[in-house]
């Protein structure tokens, strides 16, 4: 989970095309005014400029106000929109392309696509039923099969926010519903993921799951209602009802802590609180449990009992009696 929202907040920046107070040029074959709809139509190699902001496609109207000043442009026919600024260039494909004069906000809607290129290679691709950019907050929020692609980074979800601050670096990056995080083998599932690049945790809350990969190819699975992540200190944490699986371990507590080795994977797993560790047919019941993934080795501690299933028994022979007795 942490490499995913890491690498977004390097990568997403500013994907907004940002609409200020400017001239609107559009060159088009055709223009027309309808005083019923009180539009201006444009048809034909529609061309349009608004200061950074390019927008091309087959046609285009802008809607007038009350007071016949422009309101919003709406472009058809699955237009291209695209802003270069320096070596970076943002994209925007979509059915259809609004852009209000009013609120500022820039509404992609049908199969949109938004691309970030550094030179010509793309470094952020976003995929969405509908994407919205509102220029006065710098909130960018795409919904509707969500899909993020950072090199070998994947998340989908429901519904994604970005909040950016007013030079574009990334100030919260949040996924709703439905949310998965997948990268070589690691992947994390949660209803909601929000990150806050201030204090630079990851927060993922919700039916959460994390499958994570060692060098041997060893699956540790953690489930919890909460899982937490310090970019920082490079921990990781989870509470409520957790369940750990790793190679012939399973445990479970209200809460843990995981650290990781000197190779940054999680290694040593603290259970704090009431917590059981299961292996094979033994169960240790302790205050506090510490698992270690390498090497394979845990230690209990507080009240310990161990309880060790189906010892003794028996096919239940002539005396009828089963268990461990002192033969009387």
């Amino acid at each position: 989970m942490k490499k995913i929202i890491l690498a977004l907040t390097i990568a997403i920046f500013s994907l907004g095309l940002i609409v200020q107070a400017s001239d609107l040029v559009i060159e088009s074959k055709t223009q027309s005014f309808s005083e019923g709809d009180n539009k201006i139509k444009f048809n034909g190699d529609v061309k349009v400029s608004v200061d950074d902001l390019k927008v091309v496609g087959d046609s285009a109207d802008v809607n007038m106000d009350d007071n016949q000043k422009l309101d919003t442009a709406t472009f058809y026919d699955k237009p291209y929109a695209y802003e270069i600024k320096k070596n970076k260039k943002r994209e925007v494909k979509a059915n259809i392309l609004k852009v209000s004069l009013i609120t500022k906000i820039v509404r992609a809607e049908g199969d949109t696509q938004s691309v970030v290129f550094d030179g010509k290679v793309p470094i952020v691709v976003i995929n969405a039923d509908v994407q919205e950019y509102n220029t006065n907050t710098n909130v960018m929020t795409a919904t509707g099969n969500v899909t993020m692609k950072y090199k070998d980074i994947d998340t989908i979800s429901d519904k994604a926010i970005i909040k950016m601050d007013k030079s574009g670096d990334l100030q919260t990056l949040e996924l709703i519903g439905n949310g998965q995080v997948k990268q070589k083998g690691n992947d994390s599932y949660a209803d909601r993921f929000f990150y806050n690049s201030a204090t630079k945790i990851i927060t993922a809350t919700g039916n959460t799951t994390s499958n994570m990969v060692d060098n041997d190819g060893k699956k540790l699975t953690l489930k919890s209602n909460m899982q937490e992540f310090l970019q920082d200190k490079n921990t990781f944490s989870a509470s409520g009802n957790v369940r750990v699986w790793y190679d012939d371990y399973y445990a479970i507590g209200p809460k843990i802590n995981v650290y990781p080795n000197k190779e940054g994977k999680p290694n040593d797993i603290y259970f704090v609180g009431r917590s059981s560790i299961t292996q094979g047919v033994r169960t240790i019941y302790a205050d506090k449990i510490k698992m270690k993934m390498k090497p394979k080795d845990f230690e209990a501690e507080g009240n310990t009992r161990t309880v060790i299933k189906n010892i003794g028994s028996d096919n239940g022979e002539s005396t009828g009696n089963s268990g461990m007795t002192l033969g009387l």
